[in-house]
């Protein structure tokens, strides 16, 4: 393991500062330069603490990433539940795209997704974070097939390809927006790439006809 990530954690001792807040400031860090890329003087530098500190509030740079990109993502709850609350499943792809769009290209945070920044490399050390971070796009791609089996419950049209391919479309495209954001595109070219993207559904709409219509 890492020297920076060896914790020297002193039990007991009170936190001096706002956890809070230096967590959303090693958020932006570790989203600007990635999980491996990020040093633990990185890290006190931004937040404003002691390296002790860190791993008194923390444990290790592991942890503190982990509840960073926690911060990062919400509460996948919520999410789900404005996607069923979205009239259709197209609806709600189409509001997430545009919301990633909004939030690749803000002008007081990074470029791109954390998520696809923080595993851009890919040593043994980082391999449990390159876990959480799949185990995360999985879980929104769950909540899109969710949505889409929704559809199919409330009687609506539901696209000809398969679900598992709509969503695997979907987590692709957000990834890959995320690319052409830190490459400097900007919010009217991500917005175009998830309009092109949604054309599956204006496209293939239509209820399935037997197998051969399943994708």
């Amino acid at each position: 393991m890492k020297t920076d990530q060896t914790p020297f954690r002193k039990p007991g001792r009170p936190l001096s500062f706002d956890r809070e807040a230096v967590l959303e400031k090693a958020m932006l860090v570790f989203w600007s330069s990635g999980y491996e890329t990020t040093s633990v003087a990185d890290l006190t530098a931004a937040m404003g603490v002691t390296a002790p500190s860190l791993y008194a509030a923390f444990g290790s740079k592991q942890r503190l990433f982990l509840e960073a990109m926690r911060r990062y993502v919400g509460d996948p709850a919520l999410l789900e539940q404005r996607m069923m609350q979205a009239p259709t499943a197209k609806d709600a792809v189409e509001e997430m795209l545009s919301k990633a769009a909004v939030l690749y290209t803000g002008a007081s945070t990074p470029p791109g997704c954390l998520l696809a920044s923080a595993a851009a490399t890919g040593s043994e050390d980082a391999a449990e974070v390159r876990a959480a971070i799949a185990a995360e796009r999985r879980a929104v791609r769950e909540i899109i097939l969710r949505r889409i089996s929704a559809d199919t419950d409330r009687g609506l049209p539901i696209p000809r390809l398969a679900p598992g391919v709509l969503a695997d479309l979907v987590v692709a495209v957000l990834q890959g927006m995320s690319v052409l954001a830190r490459d400097g595109g900007d919010r009217t070219a991500l917005l175009a790439v998830a309009e092109a993207a949604l054309q599956c559904w204006e496209t293939c709409d239509g209820r399935r006809q037997g197998p051969s219509s399943g994708g």
